[in-house]
C-alpha cells in the first residue's frame, strides 16, 4: 500500500519539481552547446554564423523592429528568462529560503563572495585596457547546469545543500541583474524610460486594485520590454521589474477552496446516475468546469507564470540562447586564447574566485554567528558546491555579449567561459563525489 507523503516531504515537493525540472534543461543545455561548438567549428561555419545573423522584421503597434536572430534571441526570448528568474526570486523573498534574515544570511554572504573575488581577479588581469569592462562576465553562477551535475550523484546529494545551492544561485542572479542595469547599458533615453516607469506604476496598481488575469500582464509586460528596448537600460531588466509586480494572493482561501471542492466532488458523484462519462454527462461536465476554476483561483499569478513559463525557459530558450551563442571557433588559434588575459581572468575567476569567495564568506558568516551552517552538511561539501557554482556559462555569456563590441574579445571571453566552466564543473564533480562517499 503506497504511504501518504510526509509533511517535510509536501514541504520541500515544490523544490524537487524545480531541481528536476532544472537538472533535465541542463542536459539540453549541454546538448545545445556541443552542437553549437561543433557547428561552429566545422565545414558549415559559415552557416552558423549566417543564421544568427538574419534579420527578421516585426511591426509592434506601429513599432518597427527590425533585429538579427542574435539579437532576438538575446534581447527577446531572454526577457522571458529573467522574468522566471524575477518570479523565483520573488518567490524565494516572501516564503523560501530568502524570506528571513536567518535563513538568507548564509547564500548572501556566500552569493557576496562569489561576485566580488571572480570580479577582482579579473579586473587584475585587465586593469586599464579596452577589456577591463569584462568584469562581470565570471560572476555569474549557471544553476540549470549545476543542478545538472548534482543530478549525476542522485539522492546522495544532501536536500540542504541543494537548496544552498539554489539559495546562492538566486541572489547571485539578482546580483548579475543589477550588474546589467547599472553597468552594461548604452546611451538613455529619458522618454522611454518615463514611459517604462508610467507602466510599472500602471502594473503595481494593477495588483493592489486585485487584478489577476494573466493576459492583462503579459500584455502590459510586452509595452514594458518595448520600452526599455528602446531606453537604452538592457531589456531584460524589464523582465525582472515585471515579475516583483506580479500578485502573490489567491482569489480564494485554502478553506473556501477545500469546502467548494469537497460539495463538487459530492455533487460530481451524485451526477453519475445520468452517465459516467463526463463527455456525455453534461451535469458532471459542469462540475468539472467549476473544479478547474476554483483549482485556477487557489493558485495565485506567480505560480501560475511561473509554472507555465518555467518548462519553457529550461527546456527551450535556454538551449536556443546556448546554441546561438555558445559556437566559438576554438580549433585555430586555442592557445592564443586561453593565454589571452581576458580569457585568464574569465578563466581564473570562474574557478579559483568563485571557490575562493563563496567559501570564505560562508565559513566566516557561521563563524561570526551571522548564519547557520546548513543542517548535514559538511564543510567539504560546502566547498564543492563553491567550485561547482563556477559553472558561469550561461548569465557569463550574455553579459560576455554586452560587455564587448569588438567579434575578436568576444571569440576570446567565450573560450574563457567554456573553459572555466568546464574546469569548475568537473573538479567540483570529483570533490563532491569524494565527500559524499561510497554509495549505499
Amino acid at each position: 500500500m503506497k504511504q501518504n507523503k510526509t509533511t517535510i516531504e509536501k514541504l520541500t515537493y515544490p523544490i524537487q519539481e524545480f531541481l528536476h525540472q532544472e537538472a533535465s534543461g541542463g542536459i539540453l543545455l549541454i546538448i545545445a552547446t556541443v552542437i553549437a561548438l561543433a557547428w561552429a567549428n566545422s565545414s558549415f561555419a559559415d552557416s552558423y554564423h549566417h543564421l544568427w545573423h538574419t534579420y527578421v522584421k516585426i511591426d509592434v503597434g506601429g513599432v518597427g523592429l527590425n533585429y538579427s536572430l542574435h539579437h532576438w534571441i538575446n534581447d527577446g526570448l531572454m526577457v522571458i528568462f529573467f522574468f522566471v528568474v524575477g518570479l523565483e526570486i520573488k518567490r524565494e523573498l516572501l516564503v523560501g529560503e530568502l524570506s528571513s534574515v536567518k535563513k538568507a544570511a548564509l547564500p548572501i554572504a556566500a552569493a557576496l563572495g562569489g561576485m566580488i573575488f571572480p570580479a577582482l581577479i579579473y579586473t587584475l588581469f585587465n586593469l586599464g585596457s579596452e577589456s577591463a569592462s569584462g568584469w562581470g562576465i565570471p560572476m555569474a553562477t549557471d544553476i540549470a547546469f549545476v543542478v545538472g551535475i548534482l543530478a549525476l550523484l542522485g539522492n546522495r546529494v544532501p536536500l540542504a545543500l541543494k537548496i544552498f545551492i539554489l539559495a546562492l544561485a538566486i541572489v547571485d542572479d539578482l546580483g548579475a541583474v543589477l550588474v546589467i542595469a547599472i553597468f552594461y547599458t548604452s546611451n538613455i533615453s529619458l522618454t522611454s524610460l518615463m514611459i517604462a516607469g508610467g507602466l510599472i506604476v500602471l502594473l503595481i496598481a494593477m495588483n493592489r486594485l486585485g487584478i489577476r488575469n494573466l493576459l492583462v500582464y503579459t500584455f502590459v509586460g510586452i509595452a514594458l520590454w518595448l520600452a526599455f528596448l528602446k531606453s537604452g537600460v538592457h531589456a531584460t531588466v524589464a523582465g525582472v521589474l515585471l515579475a516583483f509586480t506580479i500578485p502573490v494572493s489567491s482569489r480564494i482561501n485554502t478553506k473556501k477552496f477545500k469546502n467548494e471542492t469537497e460539495n463538487l466532488l459530492k455533487d460530481f458523484d451524485n451526477a453519475g446516475e445520468h452517465g459516467e462519462d463526463v463527455l456525455t454527462n453534461s451535469e458532471r461536465l459542469s462540475i468539472v468546469d467549476q473544479i478547474e476554476n476554483n483549482c485556477e483561483k487557489i493558485l495565485t499569478p506567480l505560480q501560475r507564470f511561473e509554472h507555465g513559463l518555467h518548462p519553457w525557459v529550461s527546456f527551450f530558450i535556454m538551449p536556443v540562447f546556448a546554441l546561438a551563442n555558445a559556437g566559438v571557433a576554438v580549433s585555430d588559434e586555442l592557445g592564443s586564447a586561453l593565454t589571452h588575459p581576458v580569457s585568464i581572468g574569465i578563466v581564473l575567476g570562474l574557478f579559483l574566485g568563485k571557490q575562493i569567495g563563496i567559501f570564505s564568506f560562508s565559513y566566516i558568516a557561521v563563524k561570526l554567528k551571522l548564519a547557520s551552517e546548513p543542517e548535514g552538511v559538511s564543510w567539504k561539501k560546502i566547498y564543492a558546491a563553491s567550485v561547482l557554482a563556477g559553472i558561469g556559462f550561461t548569465m557569463s555569456l550574455f553579459i560576455a555579449n554586452l560587455a564587448f563590441n569588438s567579434p575578436e574579445l568576444l571569440n576570446i571571453s567565450k573560450v574563457g567561459i567554456l573553459a572555466g566552466s568546464l574546469l569548475s564543473g568537473i573538479v567540483g564533480f570529483i570533490i563532491l563525489k569524494s565527500a559524499l562517499g561510497k554509495k549505499q
